[in-house]
């Protein structure tokens, strides 16, 4: 027989009803103050912790968690000052309900199908990942569990919070196509989390996962057609220095007078192989990011960059979860960015100038 104090035995040490006594636990305003610290007293003489979370949760037909989904191991979206805003303004919305936040990592850290029809959760934010043939979204719907895409693809029954990826990078591109540049080369983030590092193929661009990449690709062809893209295995500085050498390390009349990376991570990466290739920023070469992300390391240098409203992103998804919980029917939302012109982008350099068109 378990030894363990019951609410019942703490309400009749206190002089209430059980009622009462799960009431005051709750910090309800029904129980005088007086009458909910005679409960606590004596819970605490009882040696009582309260009520089981999970028996409530049970009671209410809610667990009080909401997952987010992230596209790659923690350890990369913990270096990712974007995801980090990201899930800092999930994490405040929620914590303001009173709700508690899960990571569901990606890669190899990704919970397995049965796991994942087993996890109870309010609802599901697809933070930093695609939807495209995810067997997750399919195992959450069939359970009835709400799901908000944070710029994921248009999926029925899916809220989705977006920012417009193409024209932000259209404008990038418009800016260098302004100061001259006509040979352009994109550093893509992961069309697909399988580890491919590569030149970016017409039929591995067809198979692409993630939305915004694609997006981010075609805002620069807006303006100047077909461009080498060189796709990195992550959003990583790393990532982008391997991409950049592979790019400018090509004939100085055949070298990329402008690279546009699709993060200011990678664009951090671009940076620093231009240094090692002896090619001055902006005079030599032109580079650009997206995000708009705090990397202070980079001073004096200011990134020419778009900037995306990463943790209204986060806090926005978080409260479309939260009315879905409520039994409400928010619309999507589309969040505006903005072309920031720092000190990384230049006029076309001289020996350049006679190939503009």
């Amino acid at each position: 027989m378990s030894s363990r104090p019951t609410l019942a035995a703490v309400a009749a040490r206190a002089g209430v009803s059980p009622s009462t006594a799960s009431l005051a636990f709750a910090d309800s305003p029904r129980v005088a103050p007086a009458t909910r610290e005679r409960v606590l007293t004596a819970a605490a003489e009882l040696g009582y912790a309260g009520p089981d979370p999970l028996a409530a949760s049970l009671r209410r037909g809610r667990s009080g968690v909401v997952g987010a989904f992230i596209g790659e191991r923690l350890l990369y979206a913990f270096r990712d000052p974007v995801a980090l805003q990201l899930l800092d303004g999930i994490s405040e919305v929620l914590g303001s309900h009173d709700v508690g936040l899960l990571l569901l990592a990606g890669d190899a850290g990704r919970p397995s199908t049965t796991q994942i029809a087993r996890i109870p959760l309010d609802a599901a934010i697809f933070a930093t990942c695609g939807l495209e043939d995810d067997p997750a979204l399919d195992l959450l719907r069939a359970r009835g569990v709400p799901v908000v895409a944070v710029e994921g693809p248009v999926v029925d029954g899916v809220v989705l919070v977006d920012i417009d990826d193409r024209r932000g990078t259209r404008d990038l591109a418009r800016h260098l196509h302004d100061l001259g540049h006509r040979r352009v080369a994109l550093v893509a983030m992961p069309l697909r989390l399988d580890g491919t590092r590569a030149p970016v193929s017409a039929a591995r661009r067809a198979r692409a996962h993630y939305r915004d990449v694609r997006h981010r690709i075609e805002g620069v062809e807006d303006v100047f057609g077909p461009v080498p893209v060189y796709e990195t295995s992550s959003n990583a500085v790393d990532e982008g220095a391997a991409a950049a050498r592979v790019l400018l390390g090509v004939a100085p009349d055949r070298r990329p007078t402008a690279v546009v990376a699709q993060s200011d991570i990678l664009a951090a990466g671009v940076l620093q192989a231009a240094d090692e290739l002896g090619l001055r920023v902006p005079q030599d070469l032109s580079v650009v990011g997206f995000d708009g992300a705090d990397l202070p390391w980079l001073a004096p240098a200011r990134l020419t960059t778009v900037v995306q409203p990463s943790a209204e992103k986060g806090r926005a998804a978080a409260q479309a979860a939260m009315d879905l919980v409520a039994g409400d029917a928010p619309d999507d939302l589309m969040l505006p960015v903005t072309l920031r012109i720092g000190t990384t982008s230049g006029p076309v350099p001289s020996s350049d100038r006679s190939v503009r068109r």
